[in-house]
């Protein structure tokens, strides 16, 4: 696995603009198509509830069993089996999962029982909680998530904490970030789909003027305008600006800023272009170098199942010249390491 091909595939992939205006994306996606999880046809909520229960309490666990059933079902499946198990034994599948497995297996257990906003709140609660807060989490979750997601996620906060996040992110974060932040999770993107021209090279020149040309970078202008336009408005933006700029946004924002907020911005940059390829790249690096980030691993892989982990698969293909399952199998073993390859859903 040679880093070097790594970077230079990355670099122009980042700054390949041509396609861009009219590929998909992944804010608009329709569950389902893209993902490597389908429901299965001929669903029984109350077989399953049984084999689970039968898997976790005879002798041992069955392993298997739990990731057969977990992974080949949807969430929405799951929740059934979830109603399903109580009813059978009462007891949650949850306080058994958590009694019978541990470790990374337990967590990815546990994250494909939780409904999708739920696992992203808790997710989001988890990097806010402790010492330091993990802010990589906080940036990938926002910059790749729909406005709709978000709200469902803050939602599901409020349900559970009676607090409102925003106000409670406000104690985690400062400065610029924490603006840029808040404006994400506050949902304040524009939803339209229309693009405006005129606009895009308005603020264009409007990011010019505050970055490159400026001594000193108005960062707030940055902020203002990747936070708050449309996915596609502001893929048009990206374009505009190379006209003017000669340099990405991208590369205007790695050479001007630093710190979480340069590593938001280009999160921004590169999920407007392409989440997928955002994501790819963030699996990547979980995998990479000595120790595994599992808690990543696991997110991505959960998370993206039923949207777009297909195009994913494809992105790490063409990124690292070689498939996302052969990483996860040089990578991770054991029980653990056969649930995310069945999560994965195939070779490349």
């Amino acid at each position: 696995m040679s880093e070097i091909r790594g970077t230079v595939v990355m670099g122009s992939l980042w700054d390949d603009l041509d396609s861009l205006v009219n590929s998909p994306s992944s804010f608009s996606e329709k569950a389902g198509e893209r993902g490597t999880i389908k429901p299965k046809a001929d669903f029984n909520a109350g077989e399953d509830a049984a084999a689970l229960k039968d898997a976790i309490v005879g002798l041992g666990t069955k392993e298997k069993v739990l990731i057969d059933i977990l992974t080949q079902r949807s969430n929405a499946q799951r929740q059934l089996i979830c109603e399903a198990y109580q009813e059978a034994t009462g007891r949650t599948l949850l306080e058994d999962l958590k009694g019978d497995t541990g470790g990374d297996f337990e967590d990815l257990l546990v994250a494909l029982i939780t409904p999708p906003a739920a696992y992203d709140c808790h997710e989001v609660m988890r990097a806010m909680k402790g010492a330091g807060t993990k802010d990589s989490t906080l940036i990938e979750i926002f910059a790749s998530r729909s406005s709709k997601q978000i709200k469902a996620l803050c939602d599901v906060y409020l349900t559970e904490t009676e607090k409102k996040l925003s106000l409670d992110l406000k104690d985690e974060v400062s400065g610029d970030f924490s603006k840029a932040l808040l404006l994400l999770v506050e949902g304040k993107r524009d939803e339209s789909t229309t693009v405006d021209t005129e606009q895009a090279k308005e603020d264009a020149k409007t990011l010019y003027e505050a970055g490159e040309k400026k001594w000193g970078t108005d960062e707030s202008k940055f902020v203002d305008i990747l936070c708050q336009r449309s996915i596609p408005q502001l893929r048009q933006t990206l374009v505009e600006y190379k006209n003017i700029s000669g340099k990405t946004l991208q590369q205007s924002i790695e050479g001007e800023m630093s710190g979480d907020l340069e590593e938001l911005l280009v999160a921004i940059v590169k999920c407007v272009k392409s989440v997928p390829a955002y994501l790819a790249e963030r699996l990547y690096e979980s995998m990479k170098g000595g120790g595994t980030d599992e808690a990543t691993l696991n997110r991505i892989m959960v998370s993206r199942s039923e949207i777009d982990l297909m195009d994913i698969r494809a992105e790490f293909k063409k990124l690292y010249s070689y498939s996302l399952l052969s990483a996860i199998e040089s990578d991770l073993s054991g029980e653990h390491g056969d649930c995310v390859k069945a999560l994965c859903g195939g070779d490349d």
